[in-house]
């Protein structure tokens, strides 16, 4: 029986500065760097105040690049 790895990709909002290096860096392209509008709900892409990184996690492979990237150590990655 195959053993199935869980990946558990965590960014800290109060730490992340929104520098966009993980997202960056990401050779699968699972992170993104977004803004979520208050009131319509609707993803923008003019990173101002409430920044966040967001990740697919079905896309993550958790290779462990964003957290050698980010200045801030605001990731942390945990295999199940």
């Amino acid at each position: 029986m195959r053993k199935v790895t869980t990946i558990a990709l965590d960014i800290q909002g109060r730490i992340c500065t929104g520098c966009n290096n993980c997202v960056v860096a990401c050779p699968v392209n699972a992170l993104e760097l977004t803004v979520v509008n208050p009131v319509t709900r609707k993803k923008t892409y003019n990173v101002l105040n409430g920044k966040a990184v967001v990740i697919d996690e079905d896309v993550c492979n958790g290779c462990g690049i964003c957290l050698m990237v980010c200045p801030q150590r605001a990731i942390t990655l945990t295999t199940e």
